[in-house]
């Protein structure tokens, strides 16, 4: 582009629509959130009492499931934890898949012990594939297996706090939930990126599903934890083995099918998060992908008006999608034009006064976030300097994965019959 074409641009008024919403949508999406997650908040949270989570005489059986692929330096810590659960009738189930390391044997161990341990200790079974089909086959496999009316499935590298089904259950008792999601905390905070990532759950998952749940449905089960109805999974047909992100396809079929999908902010699960940037980005890019996927295939949902709670949703998505190709548009503009010595209007990638405005909504944000998940993980505050940074690095980051990686999910059809394969990259828990 020379530079007498930048300073045309500078000058056309999409320029001007372009600025008016990069500089718009932070600030508007960010007071959303922060009021309806604070909502969320005194209804939910501070106004449902003790009593809710009574799980009377009779609690249903469950089943917890951990689908598993070569994940033998962190599944015996995850088995562990799974096998403390303070809960009075449950089974553990690991499907294995056809791992190449030595997760089996480790599985078997705790069999062995479970079956000749105290009865306080839950049995544990190990279901072994012949052939490696990716997370969502070896979910879809196992699923038939379980005898639990309920099925939490857990990440092979997550570590459940004792009361998580305690907190989970309870949802049920409504014959309209359909699937309850918990609340992921990041565990290893060595690194800034790691850290950063804490401050993203945090402030920006958590906080987004608190106001998704006040608007009537939510984007996505978590993937690390998520507690579901058996014959729900099955009503849905389980899960879609050829969609590169399979909770947040599940997610949307269970609310397409009429079924309640709640977050439930008090059911802790302890996650390992990507401590490089190579791992980060393999994982985003996947995510990514995912959501223009889901948007692709659910884009039905504009023709029903029985969907009409899943539109905000929709949008917000959407317009999350377009900020990011207007970020990376513009700084790629204004990176040209310095070059070329034209200072167009917004010269900077955070334009002047306005750039403050949005940099302190999203402190806010982030801050609104830390204060509500205090009260569970009450050393999160001292990650929160690291805000500073979560406007200027995270965001640029993302917006650039988001643009990368869409137009293979909106544009390449998802063949139905094939399969997404696993990323497991594994550091041994120490």
């Amino acid at each position: 582009m020379s530079p007498g074409h930048l300073v045309r641009f500078d000058q056309h008024p999409l320029y001007a629509l372009l600025l008016l919403f990069f500089g718009l949508y932070p600030v508007v999406s960010s007071l959303v959130w922060i009021a309806t997650a604070v909502l969320f908040y005194l209804r939910r949270e501070r106004g449902q009492g003790e009593a809710f989570y009574d799980l009377g005489d009779a609690p249903p059986p469950v089943s917890v499931l951990i689908p598993a692929f070569s994940e033998e330096a962190v599944i015996r810590r995850t088995l562990t934890g799974v096998c403390a659960l303070r809960y009075p009738d449950f089974e553990v189930v690991v499907i294995d898949d056809a791992s190449t390391d030595g997760t089996a044997q480790l599985v078997e161990e705790f069999r062995l012990r479970a079956e000749s341990g105290p009865a306080s200790l839950p049995p544990v079974r190990l279901i072994q594939k012949r052939t490696n089909e990716g997370k969502a086959m070896a979910l879809n496999d196992a699923i038939p297996c379980l005898r639990g009316d309920l099925v939490l499935v857990i990440d092979a590298d997550a570590y459940p706090d004792p009361d998580l089904l305690r907190y989970l259950v309870p949802h049920f008792r409504s014959a309209r939930v359909g699937a309850v999601t918990g609340n992921p905390k990041v565990a290893n905070r060595e690194t800034f990126l790691a850290q950063l990532q804490l401050i993203e759950f945090t402030s920006i998952v958590s906080l987004l599903r608190r106001a998704q749940r006040i608007w009537g449905r939510i984007l996505t089960m978590s993937g690390v934890v998520g507690l579901f109805r058996k014959s729900a999974l099955f009503d849905v047909g389980l899960y879609a083995p050829e969609m590169a992100t399979e909770d947040i396809d599940i997610s949307w079929k269970l609310q397409r099918a009429r079924y309640d999908v709640r977050y439930e902010s008090r059911a802790l699960v302890w996650m390992q998060v990507p401590p490089t940037l190579g791992r980060l980005w393999k994982q985003r890019m996947r995510w990514a992908r995912g959501l223009s996927q889901i948007l692709r295939r659910h884009r039905t949902v504009w023709g029903d008006p029985r969907d009409r709670r899943l539109w905000p949703v929709v949008i917000e998505a959407t317009l999350s999608v377009m900020w990011a190709y207007c970020a990376v548009l513009l700084t790629v503009f204004w990176i040209a034009s310095s070059a070329v010595g034209h200072l167009p209007r917004g010269i900077s990638p955070i334009p002047l006064w306005w750039g403050m405005l949005i940099a302190t909504l999203c402190i806010a944000q982030l801050a609104t976030g830390v204060l509500l998940e205090r009260r569970y993980d009450r050393e999160v505050v001292r990650y929160f300097p690291v805000a500073v940074f979560y406007p200027i690095v995270y965001w640029m980051l993302m917006a650039l994965v988001t643009v990368l990686a869409t137009p293979f999910g909106l544009l390449v059809p998802s063949r139905r019959g094939a399969v997404t394969r696993w990323q497991t990259e594994r550091d041994p828990i120490t």
